[in-house]
């Protein structure tokens, strides 16, 4: 082989190496799976699993929260009170706001695809057979005075005298009261919660269901028991006299 020849071939194989080389030159990324901008996602299942069921539990069932995916709760709170609810959150208890327009992570978008999802997956049109539920929101002010008859009559039998508890939780834990809002409350009172085997409006006494009043008044008088400083359950000692105030 001449050496002209062998030069040729000396240059070409260099050229294939050199091109082969540029097809992951240093410092660039080896193939592999793209990274995801959240906001494209739209999955509801993704959406839901990421945001919801660390505290609503998975297929809606509840956990630390009511179960978004009990129909009885569908058929009280209506798609506004879903996206209002997922945008907002409730201040003042553990539901944060998850839509970016107050802070969360999702775009208006994303916050519809779960409102939608949720109703779409778990709502059951004949779920109340006829029932007319007391309104989501209340309609008229409660009376507190009133509301102790009315946990007597209703409620008492499971959360014990004075809503201590006995076959069920004590529900005027300060601490409880302090992460629930009168919504939530009045919520958990019309709906329920199924999965701790706490009966809707409907089931707390045989053949007696309770009216809108008595749940806006029950919830009143839950509201009463609140602590006016939660987190703060203790008498101070005054150093002084050695006495509490």
């Amino acid at each position: 082989m001449s050496l002209l020849r062998q030069v040729a071939l000396g240059v070409a194989g260099l050229v294939v190496l050199g091109l082969s080389g540029c097809a992951n030159p240093p410092g660039k990324p080896g193939p592999g799976p793209e990274v995801v901008n959240p906001d494209s996602i739209a999955d509801f299942a993704v959406l839901y699993k990421a945001n919801c069921a660390g505290c609503h539990g998975f297929d809606g069932k509840g956990g630390a929260a009511i179960a978004l995916g009990d129909p009885v709760y569908l058929a009280v709170a209506d798609d506004a009170v879903l996206r209002r609810v997922a945008t907002e959150g409730v201040p003042g208890t553990s539901m944060p706001a998850f839509a970016k327009s107050k802070g969360g992570m999702l775009t208006e978008k994303q916050v519809e695809i779960i409102a939608h999802g949720i109703r779409e997956k778990w709502a059951k049109p004949d779920v109340l057979r006829g029932a007319d539920p007391p309104p989501y929101a209340a309609t008229t002010a409660g009376n507190s005075s009133r509301g102790a008859d009315v946990y007597t009559i209703f409620c008492a039998s499971c959360h014990g005298i004075a809503g201590k508890g006995g076959k069920a939780s004590s529900i005027v834990n300060g601490s409880f009261l302090a992460l629930m809002s009168d919504q939530e409350l009045r919520t958990i009172v019309i709906v329920g919660r199924p999965e701790l085997g706490a009966p809707d409006w409907r089931g707390n006494v045989p053949g007696k269901s309770m009216s809108a009043q008595d749940v806006s008044d029950v919830v009143a008088w839950l509201a009463s028991q609140r602590a006016q400083f939660p987190g703060e359950p203790y008498p101070q000692t005054d150093k002084s006299t050695g006495g509490t105030r």
